[in-house]
């Protein structure tokens, strides 16, 4: 049975670009940073608070599983901006918001509400989208007398 997700990927258009960004300005953690023997460097990250949870930061240069036409295809999807890689939870999103901005980050979208939480739009330094969101608090259970 399946238990857990461990990995993930995010392709990058830039690994050493995309280190920075991951790291000095989002503050993740670097979990792995190796070079193989054939020179693909294998760049995994992850949110502090998440330590069971590797994030790829995958080149979309050609290679073992990807001929240049289909490099070329990814690397301008990124680029347009097309590509939403996921939701990152954080437990004040107004807060977490100015912090990045200030960092550099650049949002798309400023902390709105909506039904589900608060949420904020932003990219990383290849374009890739991402959903900064802080949960509704879980409405408190009434008991009938």
């Amino acid at each position: 049975m399946i238990q857990r997700l461990s990995h993930a990927t995010i392709y990058v258009l830039d690994q050493d670009a995309a280190y920075d960004f991951y790291v000095n300005k989002l503050g993740f953690e670097v979990r792995t940073d190796a070079r193989m023997d054939n020179g693909f460097r294998w760049l995994t990250v992850g949110p502090k608070g998440q330590p069971d949870l590797e994030i790829a930061l995958m080149p979309t240069t050609p290679g073992h599983k990807m001929d240049q036409e289909t490099s070329d295809m990814l690397r301008n999807l990124i680029r347009k901006g097309v590509i939403g890689v996921g939701v990152l939870e954080a437990a004040d999103v107004q807060k977490t918001y100015e912090e990045l901005k200030a960092r550099g980050v650049e949002f798309s979208q400023a902390p709105q509400e909506r039904f589900y939480g608060i949420e904020a739009l932003f990219k990383d330094d290849s374009g890739n989208w991402f959903s900064l969101t802080q949960r509704l608090e879980p409405a408190a259970k009434t008991s009938e007398a």
